[in-house]
């Protein structure tokens, strides 16, 4: 599985969890970025996770050896989306690829609402 890492000492397994916290807390630190969403859009609500729950806007698959992290986002008014978007997606891929040494196909970013910040 891409998750585990074997060298000449032993194995090093990373769960998904640890996976997707990394990814929140490196998307956290992305400019424009409100924080994170809940990954299930109710009547058009979305619901704001708190910064302990980083972790939890984040969906880490990995399939065949390839991993794939959807990230759940709440971007500010009046900034460019997709300038957000696209900062979160190089952020995220960088940061866990670095910190893990697992190889990341792919970052989906999933805009789950704007807000105005005060």
């Amino acid at each position: 599985m891409a998750n585990t890492l074997e060298t000449q000492y032993g194995k090093v397994s990373i769960s998904k969890e640890v996976i997707a916290t990394l990814a929140g807390y490196a998307a956290a630190e992305c400019y424009g970025l409100v924080g994170m969403a809940s990954q299930k859009l109710q009547d058009g609500l979305f619901e704001l996770l708190g910064r302990e729950a980083t972790g939890k806007g984040i969906q880490v698959n990995i399939v065949d050896n390839r991993v794939s992290i959807d990230v759940y986002i709440v971007v500010g008014y009046g900034t460019k989306i997709n300038e957000v978007a696209h900062n979160v997606m190089e952020k995220v891929h960088y940061t866990v690829q670095r910190l893990t040494g697992i190889p990341i196909e792919k970052v989906n970013i999933i805009v789950q609402g704007v807000k105005v910040i005060d």
